[in-house]
């Protein structure tokens, strides 16, 4: 019996081809069509790899995700890992939220956050909120990061012009606790990110 012709590609082909096109051209970006023109290939020819584009980004989240860290991280190691893994795939925090988990290098990621907090005394399940809330931190931190980039401005500016607006606020005596705390300064550029990851952790397992 004839064999057929073997595939021209493989999934890993595919999906390593979304993450290009979604790493230039957002997430948005990335259709079936666009990535079938990526590819040279037919728009229904890749139905025969993933089931639509949902699966896709799931692939891609675990293409992407695999751990390069120090083999015992701490959490505030996972969350500069976490940083540096969104900032080099700026689609991945809009693709985060409301995902499963279920590649090794998603899984593999649980792991180490949960090996991080074996010392406290969390549960369980409040162990896993820590890490999903940890997440949640770094891509809000990085999706402001991207922001201020796109917008050709510093942190330091940044923060400059929204001290100035909120100034302008208090100016009516309406909000003394923060006029309170924009007497002490705050013009300057926010402290680097280990420093406020390190405060977020600490409020999360103290």
């Amino acid at each position: 019996m004839p064999r057929g012709r073997p595939p021209a590609r493989t999934r890993t082909d595919v999906v390593a081809a979304a993450v290009a096109v979604a790493d230039t051209e957002g997430l948005d970006a990335l259709t079936m069509r666009r990535l079938a023109t990526e590819l040279g290939a037919g728009v229904m020819s890749l139905y025969t790899y993933v089931r639509d584009k949902d699966e896709l980004v799931d692939h891609m989240i675990e293409h992407v995700s695999g751990y390069d860290g120090p083999p015992a991280p701490t959490l505030l190691h996972l969350a500069g890992w976490q940083r540096d893994l969104m900032l080099r795939h700026p689609w991945l925090p809009a693709a985060l939220p409301g995902r499963g988990l279920s590649g090794p290098n998603a899984i593999g990621y649980l792991e180490r956050g949960l090996a991080a907090l074996a010392g406290t005394r969390l549960s369980g399940p409040a162990k896993l909120e820590v890490l999903a809330l940890l997440t949640g931190f770094v891509a809000g931190y990085v999706n402001h990061e991207l922001a201020q980039a796109r917008a050709g401005r510093t942190a330091g500016e940044h923060v400059a012009a929204q001290v100035d607006r909120l100034q302008e606020a208090v100016a009516s005596g309406a909000y003394p606790r923060l006029a309170e705390v924009l007497a002490e300064g705050g013009s300057g550029p926010p402290p680097a990110f280990p420093v406020i990851a390190e405060r977020m952790i600490a409020s999360l397992t103290g």
